[in-house]
């Protein structure tokens, strides 16, 4: 059986990949710091595994993977997807707190989950394994007043880039998945805001989650001599932010 752990596993694109991936008969560690919610995400499935952690904690995400690794006996794919929006503004409204936390989310904990499955798939037998990075369109064509989001999910891909390089020697691949307005609460929420801070912008396209959740498994059934790198999935009439 294939296994595949996932951060933010609890809503979300994190939710819509785990439901799809478990639907497919894949083992799922679901990791995410409600555990209510990913007993939801598991309820019915023999092959879920529950892995309650805070990804901003290094001590819980190693223990996480090595709680799943210890029941899968081995990690093929780990879909790096926890990620936060804070409050909008621009750079000098923006909160301190608000931007420490989405650093800290954002990049600290895909590095944190990102080193965890490395370190597994380079020390386990067979060698080698698949890191899908979850970035956003928003690293290319950023939102307005989106200075932490945007910033943070710009880094994912030097991360992306970096991985796929060093993981070469270990048969491990990375690749990343760039989605634009995927139907989740959090795209949701973000749509109602541009409402609110500008009534005469144009509305806002977005797509089926499930849709870019088919994307991710595309990418994880590859064999490891193949890679998709980058991928970008987005709402057809999506605008181009920021582009002038």
């Amino acid at each position: 059986m294939k296994t595949i752990v996932i951060t933010g596993a609890s809503s979300g694109i994190g939710r819509a990949v785990a439901e799809l991936f478990l639907a497919e008969g894949w083992q799922v560690g679901l990791l995410a710091r409600r555990q209510d919610a990913l007993e939801e995400v598991a309820e019915g499935h023999t092959n879920a595994v529950v892995l309650p952690a805070d990804v901003t904690d290094p001590a819980a995400v190693d223990a996480a993977f090595n709680s799943f690794v210890m029941q899968a006996g081995h990690l093929d794919v780990m879909f790096n997807n926890a990620g936060i929006f804070t409050a909008s503004g621009t750079i000098d409204e923006i909160a301190l707190d608000d931007w420490f936390a989405s650093v800290n989310v954002n990049l600290n904990g895909m590095f944190l989950a990102a080193r965890a499955a490395f370190r597994q798939m380079r020390h386990q037998s067979p060698q080698g394994g698949r890191i899908i990075n979850n970035g956003s369109i928003a690293a290319h064509v950023p939102r307005p007043n989106s200075v932490p989001y945007a910033t943070t999910k710009a880094a994912i891909t030097g991360l992306t880039r970096s991985l796929s390089l060093d993981g070469r020697a270990f048969d491990i691949a990375c690749g990343q998945i760039d989605i634009g307005n995927a139907r989740t609460p959090m795209v949701e929420d973000l749509i109602y805001r541009q409402q609110q801070d500008d009534p005469n912008a144009p509305p806002m396209d977005s797509f089926a989650v499930e849709d870019a959740a088919k994307s991710v498994l595309h990418m994880a059934q590859l064999p490891l001599e193949a890679n998709v790198q980058f991928m970008t999935v987005m709402a057809t009439k999506m605008p181009y932010i920021g582009r002038g």
